[in-house]
């Protein structure tokens, strides 16, 4: 026959319970020290194995109910002090509650009973006073039976009762749970009339269990602390939105390890270039750290610094892997950098040791692009090469790392598949879904949690530009271009039907124009670019950006970026492998006809 611990003369015990099962105490008990040392050694392991606030508590009130008292009410501070950080505790709020009835010791329910008058609630919200008896308790740390001389009122406060409503005797602990530094709250311990009183064993038992539970709720916390910083941390270092250059519509995803609290190294980024192009980047820094979070921001802006000098992809990721040497970590990278041409309609691809994109054509074939995959970032080996292919408007490539493709239970090729699968499906229907459709599609069941690895997923749906509304020309490096470049502008302008536009587009282009002859030794060039935005381009082979400055009246030139600034709706100057590119932008009319 089983019986509950506590109280009683010790009788010999049976084998170990299981957690949960009242164990063996009664007048035949023999070792009633072993039998408490045994329900202890029990109870604190399965309090130490919650992870989180709630899970902590539930094992607290499983281990102590019906095996150690009928009756369990936890209160904690709110907010809870976390760490070394210092707090005033403020107001207390009943956080657990768990009962076994009289009738049955192994059922529970979640509140008193009409038919149990010893089954009493417990206050939801408890206000201590800074000086009242109920604070210096909590805080000097120590269990007490509920019929301590000047308890009874404490006690009152927890269960939200009047005085004489608190059960008489032994049958009632207060234990404050204490934690290395602070006080996080309290749990009440009630016996009901059918089983002995609390002893002074008990209440060292009480004292162990809260203890054990006030260490699982400061692990708990400082878990749950590291997880959100962990993940703020990682957000931070995403782009926090993507461009939307012409001709290219792109989304992303972020979805962090549910399996741990520290920070992933996978980022993901879309990078404008020059001639209305965009750089697509995705990598992956291995590990799971601090430092892997700070290798993978040193790379990403790497990424962007060398994106800006509009270098093919090979050389790219040939300058990071110089890069990342000279950090002198011994943390590896893959990348993936791809570079789309919407004018072109073409992509061209290089990767460093990274799982290849894979492109949706708009007939609704996933491939799987073939690109020599290099030596991850970090080895120092090289190799790396581009290639390119065709990018039909329509079309939709999808850059990922391996925590969507990967996991505990299948190999990257058999995810790879099931990923073209799963995009296979999602355009089968009569109309293609929308590019964030399709990234959910894409994430699966993986969205809903259970995670072993960080995933980064970009996805690009290419439109292109249509040829006829880009003009291109190469043009020597001499004083009459400046008026070639007018006339050129004028013309293209009226074919394009932008006449109210030409004035100030033609002033801007020669004053561009003008300041490019004036460095360049080789061929410009001046392009012009009609989507949603007039964009002009002037690029010249000298690394010499300009600078707008102020003249003096004095001055008989100098003025021409500060026209160029006033005229325009935004304008820029970028550095290139080549030399520089100038441009400017301008809004088209609100009824433009694009021939």
């Amino acid at each position: 026959m089983t019986k509950q611990l506590g109280g009683g003369d010790p009788a010999p015990p049976a084998t170990q319970a299981p957690p949960g099962t009242p164990l063996a105490a009664g007048p035949d008990d023999a070792e009633p020290h072993t039998d408490r040392l045994r329900y202890l050694d029990e109870a604190t392991r399965r309090i130490a194995r919650g992870m989180n606030l709630d899970e902590t508590l539930r094992e607290l009130c499983r281990a102590a109910v019906p095996a150690f008292t009928d009756t369990a009410f936890v209160h904690l501070y709110a907010p809870l002090p976390v760490g070394d950080e210092a707090g005033t505790p403020g107001v207390l709020r009943l956080r657990s509650a768990d009962r076994a009835s009289p009738r049955d010791p192994d059922a529970r329910d979640s509140g008193p009973s009409p038919a149990d008058p010893h089954a009493l609630p417990a206050a939801e919200v408890v206000t201590p006073a800074a000086d009242g008896l109920l604070s210096k308790l909590l805080q000097d740390g120590r269990p007490v039976f509920g019929n301590t001389p000047g308890v009874t009122s404490a006690a009152a406060e927890l269960l939200g009762t009047s005085a004489p409503a608190v059960p008489p005797g032994r049958r009632l602990i207060i234990a404050p749970l204490h934690g290395r530094s602070h006080v996080l709250g309290s749990a009440v311990l009630i016996r009901g009339p059918g089983r002995p009183e609390f002893t002074a064993d008990d209440l060292i038992v009480a004292s162990q269990l809260a203890t054990h539970t006030a260490l699982g709720l400061e692990k708990a916390m400082l878990y749950e602390r590291e997880a959100a910083i962990a993940d703020t941390l990682q957000r931070t270092m995403l782009p926090p939105s993507l461009p939307e250059p012409p001709g290219v519509r792109l989304a992303s995803r972020y979805l962090p390890s549910s399996r741990t609290a520290q920070v992933g190294g996978d980022w993901y980024d879309a990078i404008p270039l020059p001639g209305n192009r965009v750089a697509l980047v995705i990598g992956d820094v291995m590990g799971h750290s601090m430092t892997s979070a700070a290798i993978m921001g040193q790379l990403r802006t790497s990424v962007q610094t060398l994106a800006g000098l509009d270098l093919p992809p090979d050389e790219v990721l040939h300058h990071l892997d110089e890069q990342a040497g000279r950090l002198g970590s011994e943390h590896t990278a893959t990348c993936l950098y791809a570079m789309y041409d919407p004018v072109q309609q073409r992509l061209l691809v290089s990767s460093a040791g990274h799982l290849p994109p894979v492109l949706l054509h708009p007939d609704g074939r996933a491939e799987v692009l073939q690109v020599p995959p290099g030596a991850p970032i970090g080895v120092g080996s090289g190799g790396f090469e581009s290639v390119e292919t065709h990018a039909p408007a329509g079309a939709t490539l999808l850059l990922y790392t391996d925590g969507l493709v990967e996991s505990r239970d299948s190999d990257v090729l058999t995810g790879v598949e099931a990923l073209r699968a799963r995009l296979r499906a999602a355009t089968s229907g009569a109309a293609p879904p929308t590019l964030e459709k399709l990234c959910d599609e894409a994430l699966g069941a993986l969205g809903a949690g259970g995670r072993d690895d960080d995933i980064a997923l970009l996805a690009a749906r290419f439109e292109g530009i249509l040829p006829e509304t880009v003009a291109y020309w190469y043009m020597a490096p001499r004083p009459q271009t400046a008026g070639q470049a007018r006339r050129l502008t004028r013309r293209t302008l009226g074919h394009w039907g932008l006449e109210s536009l030409v004035e100030a587009t033609e002033l801007m282009v020669s004053e561009v124009v003008a300041n490019a002859v004036r460095f360049a030794s080789r061929p410009i060039t001046l392009r012009l670019l009609c989507t949603d935005v007039l964009r002009c381009e002037v690029g010249d082979d000298s690394p010499i950006v300009p600078r707008m400055r102020h003249a003096r009246l004095s001055d008989e030139g100098g003025r021409g970026l500060f026209l160029v600034d006033q005229l325009s709706q935004s304008w820029g100057a970028t550095r290139v492998s080549t030399g520089k590119v100038v441009w400017f932008e301008q809004p088209l009319p609100d009824t433009p006809t694009n021939g």
